[in-house]
């Protein structure tokens, strides 16, 4: 189990994931990060599933941050894939959305999320560092805000045809500082996916600030579909 699929969520690209990308890679993985538009979830599982048919080998391993979480759900269906890995993630079920998520707390931090233009949304920028990436280095957190890719209303509203933690293994990070995905949401989801959990303390951007915490979860899927193998 070598081949390791990285998916970004929405306001971001994939950059975020070098951390985790360079522990993955000192450990004899072979990683790819998916650069996902963000306009519509069906754009977003197509260009995922190019990158899952170009892993050789067969074997992969998906995992999705955030809204990647909805990417994968559905990407997740495509033979090369042997478990799914969520990072502070969306596990929607069938015929759910980002947006329509059952049994999401009401009340609670409102992420700073600005009202839609043209069909996109925005952080605010000023707000985004603490909601977004409260544990990440400050300069790093604004870098991020000022380079916010514009995350589609047609993403959000993209619906499952088919969770594919119905019938593949998962894992799941619950990140429990999270001030966009509220960590009682993050737990309801996993464990509607029967998912393998793990808490850890941190923000949404985990996956930046805590690289080494997100890379030994995903090394401990890839370990337990070997084991299972054996």
């Amino acid at each position: 189990m070598k081949n390791i699929v990285l998916v970004h969520g929405g306001f971001v690209d994939g950059a975020g994931w070098e951390g985790v990308y360079k522990i993955l890679k000192k450990d004899g993985y072979n990683v790819s990060i998916v650069q996902n538009p963000t306009i519509s979830l069906e754009d977003d599982v197509a260009v995922t599933k190019r990158t899952l048919a170009a892993q050789d080998g067969g074997a992969t391993i998906l995992v999705g941050h955030s809204y990647g979480g909805a990417v994968i759900t559905e990407a997740g269906n495509h033979p090369k894939v042997s478990a799914l890995v969520y990072i502070a993630a969306f596990a929607p079920d069938k015929g759910e959305s980002v947006g329509l998520i059952k049994g999401f707390p009401s009340g609670g931090p409102q992420p700073p999320i600005l009202p839609p233009q043209d069909g996109f949304l925005f952080l605010d920028k000023a707000k985004f560092p603490a909601s977004f990436a409260a544990d990440v280095d400050p300069e790093k957190a604004a870098f991020m805000a000022d380079s916010q890719v514009p995350w589609g209303t047609g993403a959000i509203s993209g619906a499952i045809s088919e969770p594919a933690w119905r019938t593949k293994p998962s894992w799941y990070l619950v990140t429990t500082e999270d001030k966009m995905i509220p960590p009682d949401a993050q737990r309801a989801m996993s464990k509607h996916a029967g998912a393998t959990v793990v808490e850890v303390k941190g923000s949404h951007a985990i996956y930046v600030s805590q690289p080494k915490a997100v890379a030994a979860l995903i090394e401990q899927a890839a370990e337990s579909l070997k084991a299972a193998a054996a």
